[in-house]
Protein backbone atom coordinates (compact mmCIF):
# COMPACT_ATOMS: atom_id res chain seq x y z
CA UNK A 1 0.00 0.00 0.00
CA UNK A 2 2.59 2.48 0.97
CA UNK A 3 4.28 1.69 -2.87
CA UNK A 4 0.80 2.88 -4.28
CA UNK A 5 0.92 5.97 -2.56
CA UNK A 6 4.38 7.10 -3.89
CA UNK A 7 3.79 5.91 -6.86
CA UNK A 8 0.43 7.91 -7.01
CA UNK A 9 3.12 10.98 -5.55
CA UNK A 10 5.05 10.36 -8.27
CA UNK A 11 2.83 10.39 -11.12
CA UNK A 12 1.41 13.59 -9.59
CA UNK A 13 4.32 15.15 -9.32
CA UNK A 14 5.16 13.73 -13.45
CA UNK A 15 1.69 15.22 -14.50
CA UNK A 16 2.47 18.54 -13.24
CA UNK A 17 6.25 19.01 -14.69
CA UNK A 18 4.53 18.06 -17.55
CA UNK A 19 2.07 20.66 -17.43
CA UNK A 20 5.07 23.32 -16.65
CA UNK A 21 6.83 21.69 -19.63
CA UNK A 22 3.24 22.48 -22.13
CA UNK A 23 3.12 25.89 -20.68
CA UNK A 24 6.75 26.89 -20.41
CA UNK A 25 7.74 27.29 -24.05
CA UNK A 26 4.50 29.08 -25.29
CA UNK A 27 5.95 32.85 -25.28
CA UNK A 28 5.69 35.94 -26.53
CA UNK A 29 8.89 37.35 -27.32
CA UNK A 30 9.33 41.15 -26.17
CA UNK A 31 12.69 41.63 -26.54
CA UNK A 32 15.68 39.65 -24.63
CA UNK A 33 13.38 37.51 -21.34
CA UNK A 34 10.05 36.84 -22.89
CA UNK A 35 6.64 37.03 -21.32
CA UNK A 36 5.86 32.91 -20.23
CA UNK A 37 3.11 31.66 -18.78
CA UNK A 38 6.05 29.22 -16.70
CA UNK A 39 4.81 31.05 -13.54
CA UNK A 40 1.19 30.60 -13.60
CA UNK A 41 1.82 26.68 -14.04
CA UNK A 42 4.55 26.63 -11.41
CA UNK A 43 2.36 28.86 -9.12
CA UNK A 44 -0.90 25.68 -9.77
CA UNK A 45 1.48 22.97 -9.19
CA UNK A 46 2.18 24.69 -5.98
CA UNK A 47 -1.26 25.03 -5.16
CA UNK A 48 -2.04 21.29 -6.34
CA UNK A 49 0.94 19.50 -5.02
CA UNK A 50 2.04 21.86 -2.49
CA UNK A 51 5.80 23.43 -1.29
CA UNK A 52 7.88 20.21 -1.71
CA UNK A 53 6.43 18.46 -4.33
CA UNK A 54 5.26 21.50 -6.55
CA UNK A 55 9.19 22.39 -6.17
CA UNK A 56 10.27 19.26 -7.31
CA UNK A 57 8.03 19.22 -10.48
CA UNK A 58 9.20 22.51 -10.88
CA UNK A 59 13.50 21.16 -10.58
CA UNK A 60 12.37 18.02 -12.80
CA UNK A 61 11.12 20.85 -16.03
CA UNK A 62 14.00 22.83 -15.32
CA UNK A 63 15.98 19.28 -15.66
CA UNK A 64 14.05 18.16 -19.10
CA UNK A 65 15.11 21.62 -19.97
CA UNK A 66 18.39 21.19 -19.14
CA UNK A 67 19.29 18.08 -21.05
CA UNK A 68 17.89 19.94 -24.49
CA UNK A 69 14.04 18.98 -24.64
CA UNK A 70 12.55 22.41 -25.75
CA UNK A 71 10.37 23.08 -22.51
CA UNK A 72 11.68 26.56 -21.93
CA UNK A 73 10.21 29.95 -23.68
CA UNK A 74 10.45 29.96 -27.23
CA UNK A 75 10.40 26.58 -27.31
CA UNK A 76 14.71 26.55 -26.65
CA UNK A 77 15.89 24.13 -24.11
CA UNK A 78 20.05 22.88 -23.25
CA UNK A 79 22.21 24.09 -20.93
CA UNK A 80 23.23 27.20 -23.16
CA UNK A 81 19.78 27.94 -21.80
CA UNK A 82 20.65 27.87 -18.44
CA UNK A 83 23.89 29.50 -18.89
CA UNK A 84 22.09 32.83 -21.36
CA UNK A 85 21.44 36.06 -20.09
CA UNK A 86 17.72 34.46 -19.38
CA UNK A 87 19.17 31.68 -17.25
CA UNK A 88 18.74 33.44 -14.08
CA UNK A 89 15.23 33.65 -14.67
CA UNK A 90 14.61 29.95 -14.86
CA UNK A 91 16.92 28.86 -11.71
CA UNK A 92 14.92 31.67 -9.81
CA UNK A 93 11.74 29.24 -10.38
CA UNK A 94 13.17 27.26 -7.41
CA UNK A 95 13.56 29.90 -5.01
CA UNK A 96 10.22 31.32 -6.12
CA UNK A 97 8.52 27.98 -5.50
CA UNK A 98 10.13 27.56 -2.59
CA UNK A 99 8.97 30.33 -0.68
CA UNK A 100 5.52 30.83 -2.71
CA UNK A 101 4.56 27.41 -1.93
CA UNK A 102 5.98 28.01 2.44
CA UNK A 103 3.13 30.87 2.26
CA UNK A 104 0.47 28.75 -0.15
CA UNK A 105 0.61 25.51 2.45
CA UNK A 106 0.58 27.57 5.51
CA UNK A 107 -1.76 29.81 4.51
CA UNK A 108 -3.99 27.99 1.74
CA UNK A 109 -7.52 29.20 3.01
CA UNK A 110 -6.08 33.06 3.20
CA UNK A 111 -5.95 34.33 -0.40
CA UNK A 112 -4.16 37.61 0.31
CA UNK A 113 -1.47 35.79 2.42
CA UNK A 114 -0.84 33.50 -0.69
CA UNK A 115 -0.81 36.36 -2.99
CA UNK A 116 1.77 37.97 -0.76
CA UNK A 117 4.31 34.58 -0.49
CA UNK A 118 3.76 34.70 -4.31
CA UNK A 119 4.67 38.05 -4.55
CA UNK A 120 8.13 37.46 -2.31
CA UNK A 121 8.61 34.64 -4.59
CA UNK A 122 8.63 36.08 -7.54
CA UNK A 123 10.32 39.21 -6.14
CA UNK A 124 13.36 36.88 -5.29
CA UNK A 125 12.97 35.29 -8.96
CA UNK A 126 13.70 38.80 -10.73
CA UNK A 127 16.65 39.55 -7.85
CA UNK A 128 18.00 36.07 -9.13
CA UNK A 129 17.34 36.79 -12.45
CA UNK A 130 18.07 40.31 -13.11
CA UNK A 131 21.16 39.79 -11.56
CA UNK A 132 22.35 37.04 -14.08
CA UNK A 133 21.04 39.43 -16.41
CA UNK A 134 23.40 42.36 -16.01
CA UNK A 135 26.23 39.74 -15.52
CA UNK A 136 25.57 38.04 -18.67
CA UNK A 137 24.51 41.37 -20.68
CA UNK A 138 27.10 43.03 -19.70
CA UNK A 139 24.01 45.63 -18.53
CA UNK A 140 23.44 48.00 -15.40
CA UNK A 141 21.44 46.99 -13.08
CA UNK A 142 18.52 49.87 -14.01
CA UNK A 143 18.87 48.64 -17.72
CA UNK A 144 18.27 45.03 -16.16
CA UNK A 145 15.60 45.91 -14.47
CA UNK A 146 13.93 47.71 -17.17
CA UNK A 147 14.00 44.80 -19.45
CA UNK A 148 13.81 41.92 -17.03
CA UNK A 149 11.06 43.02 -14.47
CA UNK A 150 8.73 46.04 -15.10
CA UNK A 151 7.49 45.16 -17.98
CA UNK A 152 6.06 41.84 -16.38
CA UNK A 153 5.28 43.23 -12.88
CA UNK A 154 1.59 44.02 -14.32
CA UNK A 155 1.22 40.88 -16.39
CA UNK A 156 2.76 38.31 -13.19
CA UNK A 157 0.22 40.15 -10.32
CA UNK A 158 -2.71 39.35 -12.99
CA UNK A 159 -1.44 35.75 -12.86
CA UNK A 160 -0.69 35.84 -9.33
CA UNK A 161 -4.72 36.58 -8.75
CA UNK A 162 -5.94 34.31 -11.17
CA UNK A 163 -3.83 31.36 -9.05
CA UNK A 164 -5.00 32.75 -5.97
CA UNK A 165 -8.48 32.58 -6.49
CA UNK A 166 -8.65 29.51 -8.88
CA UNK A 167 -5.74 27.16 -7.40
CA UNK A 168 -7.83 26.58 -4.03
CA UNK A 169 -10.67 25.79 -6.13
CA UNK A 170 -9.26 23.18 -8.62
CA UNK A 171 -7.66 21.45 -5.52
CA UNK A 172 -10.95 21.06 -4.10
CA UNK A 173 -12.34 19.98 -7.09
CA UNK A 174 -9.67 17.45 -7.82
CA UNK A 175 -10.27 15.85 -4.32
CA UNK A 176 -13.62 15.92 -4.37
CA UNK A 177 -13.18 13.97 -8.12
CA UNK A 178 -10.96 11.47 -6.16
CA UNK A 179 -7.89 12.24 -8.68
CA UNK A 180 -5.96 14.06 -6.03
CA UNK A 181 -5.36 12.44 -2.21
CA UNK A 182 -3.99 15.46 -0.17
Amino acid sequence: MKNKAKIHQMVLIGIMAAIICVLGPLSIPIGLVPISLTNLAIFFALYILGMKKGTISCMVYLLIGLVGVPVFSGFSGGLGKLLGPTGGYLLGFIFMALISGFFIDKFIDKWYLCLTGMILGTAVLYAFGTTWLAYQANMSAYAALSIGVIPFIPGDLAKMLIVAFAGPEIKKRLIKASLFKP
